[in-house]
């Protein structure tokens, strides 16, 4: 009988760090394990590690040699950067002589303030590419390596076009066993100061990185695991380690993005504002056509080129405590629970609150004194959270980790409600308001910033902490909401279940077909590098005009989830997902196109327009083999047509939609659907630009194979 695969996902919180271990076949959890993150041990983080997966394996008996995926996010560069806690980097800049004036000041990196009071101050030697050889290079690292740099960073003007002479550098570097960061690493981008100012980034915490890369490699093939180890990356991806040795910047931010990625993967969401809900704070940000939305990281008020996620934070979370002031509830947190050391009244047994009181304290020596603890007769105190309100009010259900005690909480609530002179009901719900308060502008921000339709704007719960926060604040925006299966360890079983990924960015004013073809073939060879298995990556690409920019993003599946493969939905199960998902019975959704891996379906809806009128919409959703919706668009068109008539299909389709305003054109935003491939058009502001990218995707198919197009309303260009 052929032995079971499994996956180990790891996510290391800033508090717990848990693992995972998911049936490769079915993707359920089949155990799991938490320990405190070792922030303090000398092993760093590592140590946690190490210890989880271990624990993970020895409780369900599972051979570490059926383990074929090993994945964890990691706190360390993030935390790394906040506290300090980095090397001292030395910056070897280089240009011709006609551009040395300009780019010696362009590749000298002023100190960078990490935190308060801690600084990156980088040491800087500047040579003429016409005198840069092997004796001045060496001469040039040995100078910075005096003066106490212990790693080095090679920028060249234009290193993105001819890396040689940062090669050259690194080489001299590596003589002397002195690590190295080349600006052409970092990214393929223009602008010599932002690469450089990442590039030393990278520098200044690769030491540390490599260390416990070594120090957790080595533990993993120590317990028979011979699978790759894999990093997420703040960017919703992951890649191996070996390459998190040579860029460990791209690891800031992983653990939202971990989370992220188990709401893609696990709850199969296309369109929604995630919120991550801790103990402490909450992350939320914005999935957008099945991805998360990624900008560049700032550092230190510095701009990087290190994707990251878009993510909000704000000081709200499941174990926020109550503040009142002069009889009146005044704010609900920033501190939680965790950091006041006190359990959750709403986990507690309801008898221990009989005749208890209200007590103010100080969560710590410089916080207000208007935190509110309840405390027991015996002289036990407890934190009154949003959990326990959420609880109080019903809006943590049965099977939610939030779920606790709801008399124990209604007891503990008692004391504060005679206080505030309101009933218990009313206590818990000023508790939500005051905290849902400060979530409903960022989600109105987000909504209104990414263009959100708000009927497809579903909130999507992860994190223990979600049902304290999301039901409440759903019902206040009026907007549907979910709440991921095993959200407590919905960041490990994202790291779990991601996805190999890698960026290729370059500046291309007025892009042709090749050159698209050629960033497109450099993406994905990138990524099948890093593990991807080769036939079912997927590469988008998206042209900015504006900045004459072009990314292409590649992502796949390793090689064992590629051969692994979920069983495909049926046509009707697909109609099903669709229906429900535009809110219609499944009898009024019906497939309208499709490709080999992908059905495309809409509804049509009315609704009152104005007060006496009804108007139509015609909700459209693409479905994919596993079902999930991968467009999402609450009114568009759809078009289909074999892919040697895609061009044409495409041209005509694009003039149909385009709105003529006056001396304004508005253009649609535009879907283009290759079998399981959707190639988002959304972006491109001009017909040849959509031809030119969709010829490269129609290259090397057979002239019937079907291919779809999806369009909606547009912006003014």
């Amino acid at each position: 009988m052929e032995s079971k695969a499994y996956r180990i996902g790891i996510d290391v919180g800033g508090t717990f760090t848990k693992a995972v271990l998911i049936d490769n076949a079915t993707h359920d959890v089949v155990d799991r394990y938490s320990v405190l993150t070792t922030h303090a041990d000398e092993r760093g983080v590592a140590k946690g590690v190490v210890e989880v997966f271990r624990n993970v394996l020895d409780r369900s008996g599972v051979d570490p040699r059926d383990v074929i995926f090993l994945a964890h996010s990691t706190t360390q560069a993030t935390n790394a950067l906040l506290e300090g806690d980095v090397a001292s980097v030395g910056v070897v800049g280089m240009a011709s002589r006609v551009e040395s004036l300009l780019a010696r000041g362009q590749s000298k990196i002023g100190e960078i303030e990490l935190a308060p009071g801690r600084f990156l101050r980088p040491g800087h030697r500047f040579v003429t590419t016409e005198t840069l050889n092997e004796q001045s290079a060496q001469a040039l690292v040995e100078e910075l390596r005096d003066e106490g740099m212990r790693v080095i960073v090679a920028t060249s003007a234009f290193g993105v076009d001819d890396n040689s002479c940062e090669e050259t550098v690194r080489k001299a570097a590596n003589g002397i066993e002195i690590p190295v960061t080349c600006g052409h690493e970092i990214s393929k981008l223009y602008g010599l100061t932002t690469r450089t100012r990442t590039a030393v980034i990278n520098a200044s915490i690769l030491p540390k990185m490599i260390d416990t890369a070594a120090m957790t490699e080595a533990s993993v093939r120590e317990a028979g695991i011979q699978a790759p180890l894999m990093i997420m990356r703040g960017d919703g991806g992951v890649m191996d380690i070996q390459e998190m040795r040579r860029r460990p910047a791209m690891t800031m931010l992983s653990g939202p993005a971990a989370s992220v990625a188990g709401a893609l993967m696990h709850l199969r969401v296309s369109d929604g504002i995630y919120f991550e809900v801790g103990g402490t704070s909450t992350n939320i940000g914005v999935i957008r056509n099945g991805r998360p939305t990624v900008k560049y990281a700032r550092v230190g008020g510095h701009d990087t080129y290190v994707s990251s996620l878009d993510v909000r934070v704000i000081g709200i979370a499941g174990g926020s405590m109550v503040r009142v002031k002069d009889g009146k509830l005044v704010d609900v947190g920033p501190r939680s629970a965790h950091i006041a050391g006190l359990p959750y009244a709403a986990f507690a047994d309801p008898a221990v609150f009989a005749d208890a009181t209200v007590v103010f304290f100080r969560p710590k020596p410089d916080d207000p004194d208007d935190y509110v603890a309840i405390q027991t007769a015996d002289g036990a105190r407890y934190a009154l959270t949003n959990t326990c309100a959420a609880n109080v009010a019903g809006y943590a259900k049965p099977g939610l980790h939030a779920y606790g005690n709801p008399d124990a909480a209604k007891a503990a609530m008692a004391p504060l409600a005679a206080l505030l002179n309101v009933s218990v009901d009313e206590a818990a719900r000023q508790i939500l308001q005051k905290s849902t308060g400060k979530a409903i502008p960022v989600v109105e921000q987000l909504i209104a910033e990414y263009g959100l339709d708000r009927d497809q704007a579903v909130l999507v719960g992860e994190g223990g902490g979600a049902g304290a926060l999301i039901p409440f604040t759903a019902e206040q925006m009026k907007l549907r909401h979910t709440i991921s299966k095993d959200a407590e360890v919905i960041s490990s079983i994202g790291v779990a279940l991601a996805l190999v990924r890698e960026v290729v960015e370059r500046v291309i004013p007025n892009p042709q077909a090749e050159d698209l073809k050629a960033i497109k073939r450099e993406a994905f060879d990138a990524v099948v590098r890093l593990g991807a298995a080769a036939e079912n990556v997927e590469v988008t690409i998206e042209v900015n005009p504006h900045a004459q920019r072009v990314r292409a993003t590649a992502m796949g599946a390793s090689e064992m989830r590629a051969k692994s493969g979920l069983t495909a939905v049926s046509e009707d199960e697909a109609r099903a997902i669709a229906a429900q998902s535009m809110g219609v019975a499944a009898d009024a959704a019906q497939i309208v196109a499709a490709t080999d891996r992908m059905r495309v379906i809409q509804a049509t809806v009315k609704e009152k327009y104005l007060k006496f009128l009804t108007r139509q919409r015609h909700p459209v959703r693409a479905v994919d083999l596993e079902g999930v919706i991968r467009i999402q668009r609450a009114n568009a068109k759809v078009a289909s047509a074999p892919a040697q008539q895609g061009l044409e299909v495409l041209k005509r389709f694009w003039e149909d939609n385009t709105v003529y305003n006056g001396d304004s054109v508005i253009v649609p935003d535009m879907f283009l659907i290759v079998g399981a491939h959707v190639v988002d058009l959304t972006g491109v502001v001009a017909l040849d630009q959509a031809m030119t990218v969709a010829r490269t995707e129609f290259e090397g198919l057979a002239p019937d194979v079907p291919v779809v197009l999806v369009a909606t309303a547009g912006t003014r260009r």
